[in-house]
């Protein structure tokens, strides 16, 4: 993936490296160019925001790799810091929101009580928008509904054994490094049907 990825940036880059070429060529009846200098630069200038933006975009969705394969999949709560703002706003499946690092991290160790081996290990599809700042991948959860299921009140829904492979997807808002926002989706319906709870 690293490697299509260098060898689009350079394609683009030669494409836009030749359009300037070709259009400084370029003269008028007068023999004067046709293209101006300012022209050119702003030419430039968009060669080199596209190239920044497409080092940030990397970077990120490399973090998010390591967020998904690693931090979420192992449970790993102490290295959300370095994908998650300490004030992150995570907007979850079901429509409601939540703000802060600390909130998020609760939520996630609630996932997995009932079902500890929950994983996410790919991202079929991920991409980002030209300036970094948007992330978009999809990734397949899976994971056994194995422990009781805590539904407060001291209560438990006891444990079905039955496993879940659903898809999801996460569009994450950055800065910085870190997403200040993101949004999870996955069909809750399908998730209660395959832990054996759906109605």
């Amino acid at each position: 993936m690293k490697t299509k990825t260098l060898t689009i940036r350079l394609f683009v880059a030669l494409v836009i490296v030749a359009t300037i070429a070709a259009f400084s060529s370029c003269t008028n009846k007068n023999g004067a160019a046709s293209v101006s200098q300012t022209e050119i630069d702003s030419l430039r200038a968009q060669i080199k925001e596209l190239t920044a933006g497409n080092e940030i975009v990397t970077k990120n969705l490399m973090t998010f790799d390591t967020l998904d394969y690693t931090v979420f999949s192992n449970q790993d709560w102490v290295r959300l810091h370095e994908s998650h703002a300490k004030d992150i706003k995570v907007n979850w499946p079901d429509g409601h929101f939540t703000t802060g690092i600390d909130k998020h991290i609760e939520d996630l160790k609630a996932m997995f009580v009932y079902a500890p081996n929950t994983r996410i290990k790919q991202h079929p599809v991920r991409f980002g928008n030209v300036t970094g700042e948007w992330t978009a991948v999809t990734g397949i959860m899976e994971g056994t509904f194995s422990k009781p299921m805590p539904i407060g009140n001291g209560k438990f829904i006891q444990p079905t054994g039955k496993s879940f492979k659903l898809p999801m997807c996460t569009i994450g808002h950055w800065k910085d490094g870190v997403m200040i926002e993101e949004y999870l989706f996955w069909d809750n319906q399908t998730y209660m049907n395959q832990l054996g709870l759906g109605k």
